[in-house]
């Protein structure tokens, strides 16, 4: 039963309005529930119709249920102003100016917003953790992560002894952080791999490709919705029914060549917002969701 879930695909898929779905679900079903989005363009706010925020929010209209958004920017002042508070006063203001230019840049932004993704998925105190992710080249990135910083800084111990976020010496903990984030994304009892796809040629192949590239990282527990599917019923209009026609074909190659696992899920005739709206995503998330999630 995978403790962490990741929903990944292009933008525009619906992986936003499935793992809202799904999360919610778990809540309902009682396990408590954090959704974190790592998407710097989320609409979790607007799928949920409250406000979101840097910090974990409960969902007013589901108990159990916390929702966070993580701000990479953020992060990254919050941890330079941590790291700076201690040497104000004393070092000249053009000293700490220079450290802080140094401490302004991408290495920057990008591992303090993977550190806030690293401590939601060390919580303890929820059952379940479900992670809505930027489209699927940045997942992919963030996923390799782990392993390329703590690699990183036993490079850096045996040099110089400077990361561009410190010193090695102040970075221990974090290091073997991050090797237990490696070992909990590489077991396939502990964490899921959820690919969202709709039924089109064009996203056969990126499927196909992250789902490849997750397994060269030693992440195989793999699962695939393929989204908006036009019901059969709705195939009477002749539009319709050459779109399902065409659908049909790219869900056959989907299915054929993808290794895990994997369900469609309708078009609904609703926009998927609000908790209602989620709840009735949720009859198509896996209807063995306990034994996924």
């Amino acid at each position: 039963m995978a403790r962490h879930l990741f929903f990944s695909g292009k933008g525009g898929v619906g992986k936003t309005s499935l793992a809202s779905a799904t999360a919610v679900r778990l809540a309902d079903g009682g396990r408590r529930t954090l959704l974190v989005t790592t998407d710097p363009a989320s609409n979790l706010a607007d799928v949920f119709e409250q406000e979101i925020g840097p910090r974990p929010r409960p969902i007013a209209a589901v108990p159990g249920l916390d929702a966070q958004e993580i701000d990479a920017d953020a992060a990254a002042r919050a941890y330079r102003d941590k790291a700076l508070a201690p040497l104000r006063g004393l070092l000249p203001e053009g000293v700490l100016r220079t450290v802080e230019e140094q401490m302004s840049g991408p290495c920057t932004v990008e591992i303090a917003g993977f550190d806030e993704f690293i401590a939601c998925m060390l919580d303890g105190h929820y059952d379940r953790v479900v992670f809505d992710t930027a489209p699927t080249g940045h997942t992919l990135r963030l996923l390799g992560l782990p392993a390329a910083w703590s690699l990183h800084i036993e490079d850096s111990a045996r040099g110089s002894g400077q990361t561009c976020i410190g010193p090695v010496d102040q970075l221990r903990t974090s290091k073997e952080q991050y090797d237990e984030a490696v070992r909990r994304l590489r077991d396939g009892q502990n964490t899921l791999f959820v690919f969202v796809a709709q039924p089109e040629r064009t996203s056969v192949e990126e499927t196909l490709r992250a789902s490849r590239e997750l397994e060269a990282l030693g992440m195989t527990n793999h699962r695939l919705y393929i989204n908006g599917v036009i019901p059969a019923a709705a195939a009477v209009h002749p539009f319709f029914r050459s779109r399902r026609q065409m659908q049909r074909a790219a869900v056959a190659e989907l299915v054929g060549r993808f290794a895990g696992a994997a369900d469609e899920v309708p078009l609904l005739e609703e926009e998927v917002k609000g908790v209602r709206m989620l709840r009735a995503l949720g009859r198509w998330v896996n209807t063995d969701v306990d034994a996924v999630g």
